[in-house]
């Protein structure tokens, strides 16, 4: 599709701009995407790496030619933060679905869960939820899902580099994860459950690295519209 003329501000985000921004909660990875193409006016928008509804965090945006780039971002190694609720699991591994199939967590002590990531560190294989955007057949996992059909799925190798519980507040247990692109923190929740035979399922998550870039470099989505408004009254 040939790129309509655009505001001579808008140029630079044509020839090529890498943004960081924090994505905000329940808005979709492709809905951030929409908004800042349909800010600059310029049609080729992509970003580098999806995030969950749920989560937040760093969402990398690349336009015009840089967007050759995305593969390369997508690659980098990220960082997460969050909370797992232990004593329930959800068909989502989140909190996308109802939590169900509740146990007693009354005997998990502190140290039982800080064993427990000793599990997942290092080189794994990881399922991925059935709810993912994964294809299979040429129909992506979530869509089979919803219909009830369980569909068989390969385990995927990945790398946990560190996995740290940074606080204990029963139910929730904050982590801190650093791990291989690939990684679904979603599914480590549900494992991590496993693990300590009472479930759990991902109840918060911060995307707060995507390798050198961090968050607390990224744009507010709200702030970057006044400033191309701005741009845009300039000639």
């Amino acid at each position: 599709m040939k790129q309509k003329e655009i505001h001579s501000s808008m140029q630079p985000y044509l020839d090529g701009k890498v943004l960081l921004f924090d994505k905000p909660l329940r808005w979709t990875s492709f809905d951030l995407v929409r908004k800042v193409r349909n800010l600059i006016g310029v049609s080729k928008v992509g970003h580098a790496g999806t995030l969950d509804p749920l989560a937040t965090g760093m969402l990398i945006i690349c336009t015009g030619k840089f967007t050759k780039k995305i593969n390369e971002f997508m690659g980098m190694e990220k960082e997460y933060t969050g909370t797992f609720t232990l004593g329930s699991t959800t068909p989502t591994f989140d909190l996308e679905s109802e939590p169900q199939n509740f146990i007693s967590i009354e005997n998990i002590s502190e140290q039982l869960i800080i064993d427990a990531t000793k599990n997942f560190v290092g080189d794994i294989l990881q399922m991925p939820p059935q709810h993912s955007a994964i294809k299979k057949d040429g129909k992506r996992l979530y869509e089979s899902a919803r219909q009830g059909i369980e569909v068989k799925v390969e385990a995927r190798p990945i790398t946990i580099k560190e996995f740290t519980i940074t606080k204990i507040e029963l139910p929730l247990v904050y982590f801190r994860v650093v791990c291989t692109t690939g990684t679904y923190i979603r599914s480590l929740a549900n494992d991590f459950g496993a693990v300590l035979n009472v479930g759990a399922h991902l109840s918060s998550l911060c995307r707060t690295r995507i390798g050198e870039f961090e968050l607390k470099d990224a744009l507010n989505i709200n702030l970057f519209e006044e400033e191309i408004k701005i741009l845009r009254t300039v000639e």
